[in-house]
């Protein structure tokens, strides 16, 4: 019998290990920006075309490569970082691994320019597919220039797996900006199909995060700092009010590396406790400085993974550091941008915390502060309660049979599949129940068989979902006009993300213009969406359309209609009166899946009269 086992040929072995390396344009971007850095470059221009599945292009003037370098460095495992096995726990450069460049190479057409700053002539590589077509001595300016042209072409099942422009977009800014902010002090640039996104000077960290996020950044930040023997950390943090919902913009710096720790996060998390309200998040860009030889980076190729020896003390710090950051952010009115140390007046703090203590000796409440004792409030809540229990059925039978009334909310759609219709819980529905509301969030209702418990913010989500839908496949949103227009500027991924949706956001009835730069010009909004702030609305609908993109294969109509329809679900969640409550009964069971919604939350539980007996 045959031997079956056989070593495969390089160019197979080389597009099985670029798989690790190279995931998307995004992982191409961050490994030559990372080899730019390491190259000690001080101006690095990035320029792409089509989200980077066209052309990438990375050009630096940094030390350049010799004829022999250049062509070593697309060999696997060929680096110039470490020479031991010692070196692993000594690593202070982005690269080591030595598959960056092969990995690429292997999976798409890649031309490089190199030349020292010590030799008259530069070298010219071109690589297809892991081959070496091309070389030969040119005249280049210092430094490295590498383009890289139609990723995957060589591999189309992974090219097919690409995401959209926009999604892929974003996630080339997310390195882009990880690798800019990790190093403040270089000159950065980013073009995308000739249009210029990002041009970042060199500076302080301060100035560097003011020009990556904007200028409302400026009055966020608190500066974030301790030393100690083990672990230095330095950065800034967003003040509590700040806070965005979902995951605004948190980094993690180990030794200028960007990492991805859940454990360290969990840190900063704990350190704002009740600053920040519920399922909202702080803005951070924190710098962890340690001995290479406590931590281990040589986890995943990807290099975004780590280990420390002690993670509880890295822990303990990281805390200890925020949390004393949030204790005097206040005291400074602004950040000096031209400066490099902030100086706190500390006199202030004491006189504060001396006037508090005068007034609590004397027995004087501070401004805002209930008197009375926690038993005290229970008793007259409970008098109050047992005096006027009735009330809450005054005019309950004067309530008129037309349950559908105008309240601002539409009839139901009546829309349905069979499948939802056999057996339909509508048909269960009491139609002369009174429903009830409990802590303005779930619904009770009797049916005929029982009762039936709802989540109000869920049901919104639902009828929203289904209104937003039609109104994006019949361009029929309604429009209300602000008397005065308002200016939104976005960050770069933000704003591609919102010209890629832009007729779906008009259909909802949003009425808006391109004014400059990452800048809209809004005019109107939908007429169901009160004081809300604009920005933060479009912001919050362009992540949760990113996110529906990334995550789930559905079309620009349905994942722009599921985003809108989280958002304002939320804002529904309130005091309802009955002809209300009842009327969202009946709107949720005229959708064609009332049981659900878009994103597969049960949006009602159903109790038989035997299921309630028996928790008697």
């Amino acid at each position: 019998m045959l031997d079956i086992i056989q070593l495969l040929p390089d160019s197979i072995a080389n597009q099985i290990a670029a798989g690790e390396v190279v995931q998307r344009p995004a992982s191409v971007i961050k490994e030559l920006l990372e080899n730019s850095v390491d190259a000690k470059a001080s101006n690095i221009q990035v320029i792409i075309k089509d989200a980077g599945k066209v052309l990438i292009q990375v050009i630096d003037d940094g030390i350049g490569m010799s004829v022999t370098d250049a062509r070593m460095s697309f060999e696997r495992h060929a680096t110039s970082k470490i020479r031991t096995a010692d070196d692993l726990f000594k690593i202070k450069t982005m690269g080591f691994r030595g598959e960056a460049m092969a990995s690429i190479a292997a999976i798409a057409q890649v031309e490089l320019k190199s030349r020292r700053e010590s030799d008259e002539i530069g070298v010219l590589l071109r690589m297809e597919g892991s081959e070496l077509k091309q070389q030969e001595a040119i005249s280049c300016p210092k430094g490295t220039n590498i383009q890289v042209k139609n990723l995957f072409y060589n591999v189309p099942a992974r090219r097919n797996f690409l995401k959209s422009n926009p999604v892929e977009m974003k996630h080339i800014l997310d390195e882009f900006q990880r690798v800019a902010l990790s190093q403040p002090e270089i000159s950065f640039s980013l073009f995308h199909n000739d249009v210029e996104v990002y041009t970042l000077s060199g500076g302080k960290l301060s100035k560097r995060i003011v020009d990556v996020f904007g200028k409302s950044y400026r009055e966020q930040l608190a500066t974030c700092q301790e030393e100690t023997s083990f672990v230095s950390v330095s950065g800034y943090v967003g003040k509590p009010e700040s806070a965005k919902k979902g995951r605004g913009e948190q980094f993690f710096f180990v030794n200028n590396r960007f990492i991805k720790h859940n454990y360290l996060h969990h840190a900063v998390l704990s350190a704002f406790e009740a600053t920040i309200p519920e399922g909202h998040s702080p803005f951070y860009v924190l710098f962890v400085e340690i001995d290479p030889s406590h931590i281990d980076i040589n986890i995943h190729p990807t290099k975004t993974e780590i280990k420390f020896d002690d993670e509880r003390a890295v822990y303990a710090i990281v805390r200890a550091a925020v949390k004393k950051s949030l204790s005097v952010y206040n005291l400074t009115p602004s950040i000096d941008f031209e400066s490099d140390i902030n100086f706190l007046r500390i006199g202030d703090r004491r006189e504060e915390k001396q006037v508090w203590t005068e007034s609590t000796t004397n027995n004087q409440q501070p401004a805002n502060r209930q008197v009375g004792s926690f038993g005290d409030n229970v008793q007259q809540f409970e008098r109050a309660n047992t005096q006027n229990w009735h009330k809450l059925f005054e005019g309950l039978e004067q309530i008129g049979q037309n349950q559908h009334a105008n309240l601002g909310v539409e009839a139901p759609m009546m829309m349905g599949s069979k499948a939802n219709r056999l057996p339909n819980p509508e048909d269960d529905i009491d139609e002369d129940a009174i429903s009830l509301q409990i802590h303005q969030k779930f619904i009770i209702t009797q049916t005929k068989s029982g009762m039936m418990l709802i989540d109000q913010r869920a049901a919104y989500e639902r009828i929203l979902y289904e209104r937003y839908l039609s109104f994006l496949q019949k361009s029929g949103g309604h429009s209300q006009q602000l008397l005065f227009p308002k200016t939104l500027v976005f960050s770069p991924a933000d704003f591609i993300a919102l010209m890629d949706i832009q007729e779906e956001i008009r259909a909802l009835g949003f009425s808006f213009e391109e004014f400059g730069k990452n800048t809209i010009l809004i005019n109107g909004v939908p007429a169901d969406v009160h004081d809300e702030n604009e920005k933060e609305l479009f912001e919050s609908l362009v992540r949760q359309y990113q996110d529906n993109l990334e995550n789930l294969h559905i079309g620009k109509k349905e994942s722009v209609a599921r985003a809108f329809s989280k958002r304002s679900a939320t804002k529904y969640v309130g005091k309802l009166g009955v002809m209300e409550l009842n009327l969202l009964v009946h709107q949720l069971f005229g959708t064609s899946t009332p049981a659900y919604t878009p994103t597969g939350e049960a949006t009602f539980k159903s109790f038989s009269l035997n299921e309630l007996a028996e928790m008697f």
